[in-house]
């Protein structure tokens, strides 16, 4: 744990008088430049947001923002509460004076948040590139979320060290809060359709993800002696976000907590901390069922994610946003670390290792992107191995969270498996314009990849219609996978059908027009990787749809090993979608500790050679 480089992006401001805009005591703010980016002498530049006007000393957006303002507050109040550290109490309340006075007070959007501040401090409620909502402080947005997750967190310190800032902090929660009332959870009870599922309309801006922030905070304020009103917001809130866990162990997205309430289609890792907020909830309101779908996310889909590649930023449904950051990193690793506490499932301690094994080396590029000499983290890694070495506020944050986060064992062991040769046998993308195409098949390229609330693999799409054909070629592999196609699911009866098969036999049928109603969706239809009722046996080399009906519509093969794995060094995770338990194969020796697909451990031995996996769980190999 290193604070150096995030006191670099501090700063202090004194704003000019702004109505409706007020904070505790008297004297210059605690702000939190939004970006640092890397000179070529490998010195780091504090910058804002957007084009910079050297005339006005303004950007397009701002120099601070209400984002990572509220997110370094907590990561300063997590290291005093460790350490007791004196520096780190007085940041959080500088930081803490500075998120309140972005604020709103006074009118119709009181307990609102503004976004942005420029240098001078003035405060730019609508930035450039437009930001929703604009004014920024009209609605309910992230910024308002991630304001009371800092609020809960800062509340249930400075009770204690600080009585009066403490009751001001309060005060300002329960003005967030009464706005979350009046524009959020006065939807409380009501369901949207997406694509034919209901989901939960209480939702903070359609996202299980936003909201889950808000619950990290109102867990804390709650079990500090917060008020009835936060006690009856959590549960609600918590109650959307677990309503959002979708899928099956062989069923896309394969039990993960989807975070956003307007694609069903839609999941990506930065800011997914809806295991952690659950699990926190959990264990404040004594309601262990919010745990069951964080033991999905935490103990079905994580292990899943990592041998398929790492916290993506995008499935949309296929993994085509490779990008990784560690806003994602850290979203994954503390849901292991707080479902595993909560639960009692010491297993999801052990996936956390290799996650976190990300910001030492176990990456696409093979490089750490965690430099513990100056607290940097650097700001992520495209899906090529590209690393980008500039280090802004968001990063830094999150980087400083994980390494709050690892304890002394779990850090050594994350170092070690970080530091191992890299091996995955995972999730395979095979594009569907990659397909030799017979019978009046076609490749079709919209004009955007992006349909709203999914995204086109590749940009395209293979057209299929009536008695045509498309075969595709993929690698071998030493095990059996499940084959989903990722196809646009429609609501109609007549939508068509295409059947496929492999290795000389049927894979299975997709009815295309099995979509449900659109609801609130974006876009009629639904990108979704359907699983095939029969797995592609070991060693197929080939893949066919043929169509029947109305002309259907292929963006890609997901192809998925009924065991996948990923190896860091001496260390190796397994995780199953296979209807059986079985022994297999796994390269050295060490303690195999085998879960179920809940998390549960069922056998501990030293082995070699081979390991069980259980059905639906996962395995664990240390040596």
């Amino acid at each position: 744990m290193n604070l150096s480089h995030l006191d670099f992006l501090g700063d202090t401001v004194t704003p000019p008088a702004t109505p409706g805009h007020s904070t505790y005591g008297s004297g210059p703010l605690g702000v939190l430049w939004t970006y640092a980016d890397r000179r070529a002498d490998g010195s780091y530049a504090r910058i804002g947001g957007g084009p910079y006007d050297a005339a006005t000393d303004t950007y397009g957006q701002g120099a601070f923002n209400t984002d990572d303002i509220a997110r370094a507050a907590v990561v300063y109040l997590r290291h005093y509460k460790a350490f007791r550290d004196a520096h780190s109490r007085k940041a959080a309340y500088g930081l803490l004076r500075g998120l309140t006075y972005l604020q709103t007070t006074t009118g119709p959007f009181a307990g609102n948040v503004v976004l942005w501040m420029q240098p001078d401090g003035t405060l730019n409620p609508s930035a450039e590139p437009v930001e929703l909502p604009d004014p920024s402080d009209s609605g309910p947005s992230y910024w308002l979320a991630r304001t009371v997750w800092a609020l809960g967190e800062s509340y249930a310190v400075f009770r204690r060290v600080d009585p009066r800032f403490a009751a001001f902090l309060k005060a300002r929660l329960e003005l967030a809060l009464r706005a979350l009332e009046r524009q959020v959870l006065v939807r409380y009870g009501q369901w949207n359709v997406v694509d034919g599922r209901r989901v939960p309309a209480w939702l903070i801006v359609a996202g299980a993800d936003a909201t889950s922030e808000a619950v990290l905070g109102l867990s804390a304020y709650v079990r500090a002696g917060g008020s009835a009103a936060a006690r009856v917001a959590l549960r609600r809130f918590a109650e959307a976000v677990a309503a959002m866990g979708a899928g099956g162990v062989r069923e896309w997205p394969f039990r993960a907590l989807l975070p956003w309430g307007e694609s069903i289609s839609n999941w990506h890792a930065w800011g997914a901390q809806m295991p952690s907020a659950l699990a926190a909830a959990s264990a404040v309101l004594g309601d262990r069922s919010l745990l069951r779908p964080a033991l999905g996310d935490t103990a079905g889909f994580t292990p899943l994610l990592m041998t398929a590649g790492g916290p993506d930023n995008g499935w949309l449904p296929a993994p085509v946003d490779r990008t990784q950051i560690a806003y994602g990193v850290d979203a994954r690793l503390q849901g292991l670390l707080s479902v595993g506490a909560v639960a009692g499932r010491p297993g999801l301690r052990q996936v956390a290792a290799f996650v976190a094994a990300w910001y030492f080396g176990a990456n696409r590029a093979g490089e750490p992107m965690y430099d513990a000499t100056t607290g940097r983290t650097y700001d992520g890694i495209s899906g090529d191995g590209v690393v980008n070495r500039n280090s802004g506020a968001e990063s830094t944050i999150h980087g400083l969270f994980s390494m709050l986060a690892l304890d002394a064992s779990l850090a050594r062991l994350a170092r070690r498996l970080g530091a191992g040769q890299l091996a995955r046998t995972g999730l395979e993308l095979v594009e569907a314009e990659s397909a030799q195409l017979a019978g009046g098949a076609s490749v079709v390229t919209p004009p955007s990849a992006w349909t709203g609330e999914s995204q086109w693999s590749g940009g395209a799409f293979v057209s299929l219609p009536a008695g045509s054909s498309a075969s595709w070629e993929v690698p071998a592999a030493a095990q059996a996978r499940l084959v989903l196609p990722v196809v646009d699911l429609l609501p109609a009866r007549d939508a068509g059908r295409s059947t496929w098969t492999g290795a000389g036999r049927r894979l299975g049928v997709v009815d295309h027009g099995a979509g449900g109603a659109q609801g609130v969706s974006a876009a009629p239809g639904a990108l979704l990787p359907i699983t095939l009722a029969q797995p592609l046996p070991a060693g197929a080399r080939a893949v066919a749809a043929t169509s029947s009906g109305e002309a259907v519509r292929v963006d890609a093969l997901l192809l998925l090993p009924l065991i996948s794995s990923l190896r860091l060094g001496d260390g190796q995770l397994l995780a199953s979608v296979d209807a059986h338990s079985r022994s297999v194969p796994v390269a050295g020796r060490g303690i195999a500790y085998s879960y179920d697909a809940s998390g549960v451990l069922r056998s501990r031995r030293r082995v070699t050679g081979r390991v069980a996996v259980v059905a639906g769980g996962f395995t664990v190999v240390l040596d």
